[in-house]
């Protein structure tokens, strides 16, 4: 049968308000109202069955279907690529999670350590373990949590820097009781030793967490960017300032260890019988003393002196090479500071193995030694 141009027309106009009346169904049943409709004829994305143009004027009698074929759209799915320093700062807190993890296991088990010396070992332990765990927790928020909360934000640096602050003052503490019991040495064992080790142990750790409160009372800069330090959200100002208390911490560290080093030496020239002996055994504690001192000022320092010059425009890079370092000083500090201890190595052997080995020295060990 021939169909006339009428008929033609008349039914190409049927069909274009059939789809139109489609269309209009389908975007009402919960298509967005910003987007085009998934029947739109004049939408560019619609191909029809036969690749026909539905307005083609031709007088041709064919027969044309109304369903489109709809090309599904394809949905880029963006997946954060994680930073290797990231990764190298969240293995960094779990090592030093497990050290300090079992320096304070001995501590809490051995009833026999509990001389002001290993309270402040394990007040050190405490806050290098807090510090491993909130460089795990800063991973963790970084790329498994929406990290534009702040409350994640604050909580975040907030843990980091009390854990730090409360780490580099707790070595401090440490240096200041090796001094006066060398400098006091008659009445270093007293009771008042002990009150004054655990007031020192409160102060400290009140005054690291007030600093960590800080950034959640508004000391920050979530709502300037400008004024961001390398530490996001940690103002400039803020940064600067903790790093020249820093600075000072370790001014006086090297002070108190000048000291120590002085007091050591004069012993020495007065006990002429074991001349040779304590001379060895002196040598042996200034080159130990050297060496805490270098490795505490090449993890720190490099970042302290950042945080004072750089800003939140510097390179990330920059940051990572500088935080990566200072994170490391609470790797370290568990040797230095626990696992040189014969009294410690002692409680390990016996918690590991039940025997004490022949040639661990059993010698008190008390805080005069480095």
């Amino acid at each position: 049968m021939v169909l006339t141009a009428t008929e033609v027309n008349a039914r190409r106009l049927f069909a274009m308000i059939l789809s139109l009346v489609a269309a209009a169904a389908m975007s009402g049943g919960g298509g967005s109202l910003n987007s085009s409709s998934p029947l739109d004829p004049f939408d560019s994305s619609t191909s029809w069955s036969l690749g026909e143009d539905p307005f083609n004027s031709s007088s041709e009698p064919v027969v044309r279907t109304l369903t489109p074929d709809l090309q599904p759209a394809t949905t880029a799915v963006a997946i954060q690529e994680v930073s290797p320093w990231d990764i190298a700062l969240c293995v960094t807190g779990t090592l030093i999670s497990c050290e300090n993890a079992l320096v304070i296991a001995v501590l809490f088990y051995t009833p026999t350590l509990r001389a002001p010396m290993f309270i402040l070992i394990g007040s050190l332990a405490v806050a290098d373990l807090l510090a491993g765990l909130g460089l795990i927790l800063n991973f963790v928020f970084a790329y498994l949590v929406d990290s534009s909360v702040e409350f994640v934000t604050l909580l975040s640096v907030g843990l980091l820097i009390s854990a730090f602050s409360a780490s580099v003052l707790n070595i401090l503490a440490i240096t200041v009781d090796r001094y006066l019991s060398l400098y006091n040495a008659l009445t270093y064992h007293t009771e008042r030793t002990v009150t004054f080790t655990y007031v020192m142990v409160i102060f400290i750790w009140v005054s690291c967490l007030t600093l960590g409160l800080l950034p959640a009372l508004g000391w920050n800069c979530l709502r300037d960017e400008s004024t961001c330090s390398i530490c996001r959200p940690v103002t400039k100002n803020n940064a600067v300032a903790l790093a020249v208390t820093f600075l000072l911490v370790f001014a006086l560290m090297m002070q108190l260890y000048l000291q120590i080093c002085k007091i050591a030496f004069r012993h020495a020239q007065q006990i002429a019988v074991q001349h040779q002996f304590v001379a060895i055994s002196t040598t042996k504690g200034v080159s130990t003393l050297s060496a805490i001192l270098c490795a505490f000022g090449a993890c720190w320092l490099p970042f302290a002196m950042y945080s004072i010059v750089a800003d939140s425009s510097y390179p990330v890079i920059y940051t990572y090479a500088t935080v990566l370092p200072a994170t490391c000083c609470s790797v370290i500090n568990p040797i230095i500071y626990a696992f040189r201890n014969p009294d410690i190595q002692k409680s390990l052997w016996m918690a590991c193995c039940g025997c004490v080995p022949s040639n661990l020295s059993l010698r008190p060990r008390t805080s005069s030694d480095v």
